[in-house]
């Protein structure tokens, strides 16, 4: 009787909390922690899968950028094309994970899962997370059922879209969540219990990166001032999170409308953590910034809508790119 192959994980590790050790010097936890330890440390959680591992960065995630971000992405578009690997898994600091699990979902062309995972624990903690995570995505990355689910977010047993996942606490050990329209599924002691699947989004022609573009955040009686300043200070695009709907003050919309003359792109999200924008309202609202030029970035969040116009500046047209949004923000 001929043996059933294992199937084969990439596993991709770039540091965060789940590969830091406390420094009892500097009082502080610091990524030194390697890849074949986080392997190392499942112990009876490993799943009967073959592991292949690439090191590609020991760091804290709050000093990954987006440079950073974009080579971690075109890495495992590069690696996951080899036949013999099943899906990917990348271990990552939870700070920007959802920021790099969305670049990714936008870079890499494979239908293979590419799952990104993290801990809230250190590795010397006590009740470590990290072990879990790290099991419960590579199972995941290894289901033939999570082909063609894009890349995905596993934290706390909970399979999230990349779309959608979000870090919604900073310690608890359920950092992440989809609050708009939750999990595609769950891992049960083991067990990748998959429940729905998302729309198809268009693939997006990466053809690199612009990093000029700023996030901002509008407050109550929000002037034009951060606004001119980003614009002044070498912006090609700006998104706005803005108030409920997707409403501003008068200042902010006339910036918008000069930004646009000299060709500043704005994009306009919720402040808000779940619902989507739409140009309703007058007075410095909706209506006024797209009358001004702004595009509405739909259910997409301030976060995902920045990395969405990062890629969209180098190569398409204002009208592709708001097309782009139309399609991410449904």
């Amino acid at each position: 009787m001929t043996d059933i192959p294992r199937p084969k994980v990439l596993v991709v590790s770039t540091g965060g909390t789940i590969a830091s050790r406390l420094d009892p010097v500097a009082r502080a936890w610091t990524s030194v922690g390697t890849g074949e330890e986080l392997l190392a440390a499942l112990g009876d959680l490993k799943p009967p899968v073959e592991v292949v591992l690439e090191t590609f960065s020991n760091i804290g995630s709050n000093r990954i950028d987006l440079d950073t971000s974009y080579r971690l992405a075109n890495r495992i578009d590069e690696l996951i094309r080899d036949e013999a690997i099943s899906g990917c898994v990348v271990t990552h600091g939870t700070d920007t994970l959802e920021e790099s699990a969305f670049l990714a979902s936008l870079v890499v062309r494979s239908s293979k899962p590419v799952v990104f995972t993290g801990a809230q624990r250190g590795m010397d903690a006590p009740d470590a997370d990290g072990p879990r995570n790290l099991a419960d995505a590579i199972r995941v990355a290894a289901t033939p059922e999570a082909q063609g689910l894009g890349v995905l977010v596993v934290f706390d047993g909970k399979v999230l879209a990349a779309l959608d996942a979000t870090k919604i606490h900073t310690s608890r050990v359920d950092a992440f969540a989809s609050s708009d329209f939750g999990p595609l599924g769950v891992v049960d002691h083991g067990a990748v219990l998959l429940s729905r699947r998302l729309l198809d989004y268009p693939a997006v022609d990466v053809q690199g990166l612009d990093t000029r573009v700023d996030l901002i955040t509008l407050t109550m009686g929000a002037d034009d001032r951060l606004f001119e300043a980003a614009v002044a200070s070498g912006a090609r695009g700006i998104v706005l999170e803005a108030f409920g709907r997707g409403n501003a003050t008068p200042q902010v919309a006339a910036a918008v409308k000069r930004a646009a003359e000299v060709g500043v792109l704005t994009v306009v999200a919720s402040r808000c953590p779940q619902g989507r924008v739409l140009p309703i309202y007058g007075n410095g609202g909706g209506r006024d910034l797209e009358d001004a030029g702004a595009i509405f970035a739909g259910r997409l969040k301030g976060l995902k809508a920045r990395i969405l116009l990062c890629l969209a500046l180098p190569h398409l047209s204002r009208r592709e790119i708001a097309d782009l949004f139309t399609e991410y923000g449904r």
